[in-house]
């Protein structure tokens, strides 16, 4: 149930990260589930670095976290050239 419930969240986190950055993405859900999951550690983990342990924190960091990832995703993916 664990692992269902990070790739729930994972897509919530993901599709908020879209919503708040729009524009044409490379990846499809798949890539959404994991940037949002990958974006969830990386947020909690500097949220609680900082000494925030609130859930409010937890998500803002996530959606934060996933926002960068997606960012950096882009350019990385966005240069490569289709032959």
């Amino acid at each position: 149930m664990n692992i269902i419930g990070w790739l729930l969240f994972g897509l919530v986190v993901g599709a908020i990260a879209k919503f708040l950055m729009p524009g044409r993405d490379p990846g499809g859900w798949i890539v959404t589930i994991l940037l949002g999951i990958a974006g969830s550690f990386i947020g909690g983990f500097l949220a609680s670095m900082l000494g925030h342990s609130e859930q409010t924190a937890g998500w803002i960091g996530s959606i934060i976290g996933a926002i960068v990832l997606l960012f950096i995703y882009r350019l990385i993916v966005g240069r490569r050239a289709v032959v």
